[in-house]
């Protein structure tokens, strides 16, 4: 099979690819530059050069493909503040994608995020409908209601980590806890992330591709539910630095881009995605990452 992959150089993207490829499959990644394209073909993949406001070459690429895979995500603007105009680039992205493989029933796999779940009160299944009203609702929702595509969308956790989450809510953590010397905490630090690591969740993505059901929604979760807490009781101790609440008038100034979203509740589960597609999750968990050492190592 030859999918397309935007975002193929990117965190998961770098774990993705070599899933793919490792089992037969042939990829051609989007790269918007030169370092990305020769990332992609040092790793054995074909390249597309563009980047995500390039719609005619991204209906090119989808086009010629027999599944996509999207995770590209216009991530700078979403950690300016932005994230409203990052999640309207994301649905047009997904527009061109749908409008193209319209008839063809070939798959499109999207990404959405876990912390859309906040404020249920409970662990979310893969049964929750999403408001198209919120940030990245409606792209999930149009690629989940395709009546001629296979489509299906991976449900991330904030904490998709490893070695190579260099630039994820958990290094900003991290780079934040060195700037102020307190690890912080929102609130009484009870508040829940689900957590996958970044090898899991690339499996989960081929396994998509491959079988996935129309109309799919896949949970990339192996832990349901990590205080942010506990996380920051562990990069206290890493760092060597009080860990503290931060009341929620000192979030902004504490937290910086991750002050929206630190405090969300979103227990998750992802036991139906494990039944439906038999993904088991066997990497280590993230507070094992974190112990691990690699987060504190980067600059």
């Amino acid at each position: 099979m030859k999918v397309f992959v935007t975002g193929a150089s990117g965190h998961v993207g770098s774990a993705l690819v070599p899933e793919l490829l490792n089992a037969g499959h042939e990829v051609v990644g989007l790269a918007r530059s030169d370092a990305s394209a020769a990332k992609l073909e040092a790793q054995g993949a074909g390249v597309r050069r563009g980047d995500l406001d390039d719609l005619d070459g991204l209906r090119k690429g989808a086009a010629e493909a027999d599944a996509v895979i999207h995770l590209a995500f216009k991530h700078e603007e979403m950690y300016a503040g932005d994230y409203q105009g990052a999640s309207d680039a994301d649905l047009a992205v997904v527009r061109a994608f749908l409008d193209e493989l319209a008839g063809t029933g070939k798959a499109l796999i999207g990404t959405a995020g876990t912390l859309a779940y906040s404020g249920l009160g409970r662990t979310a299944t893969e049964e929750e409908r999403i408001s198209s009203e919120g940030p990245r609702g409606a792209a999930r929702n149009l690629i989940i209601d395709a009546q001629d595509v296979r489509g299906s969308v991976v449900v991330l956790p904030p904490t998709v980590h490893s070695a190579l989450d260099t630039a994820g809510f958990i290094p900003i953590l991290v780079r934040t806890a060195r700037a102020t010397g307190i690890s912080g905490y929102p609130g009484d630090g009870t508040n829940r992330w689900s957590a996958t690591h970044t090898l899991d969740a690339a499996r989960l993505y081929r396994l998509a591709a491959e079988k996935a059901p129309m109309g799919s929604v896949l949970h990339a979760v192996a832990e349901e539910a990590v205080t942010v807490r506990e996380i920051a009781e562990v990069i206290g101790r890493e760092l060597n630095v009080p860990v503290e609440a931060i009341p929620a008038e000192r979030a902004q100034e504490h937290f910086g881009p991750l002050a929206f979203m630190v405090s969300r509740d979103a227990p998750t589960s992802g036991a139906r995605t494990k039944a439906l597609l038999g993904w088991e999750p066997k990497e280590p968990g993230i507070l094992e990452d974190l112990e691990a050492g690699f987060y504190f190592e980067q600059s």
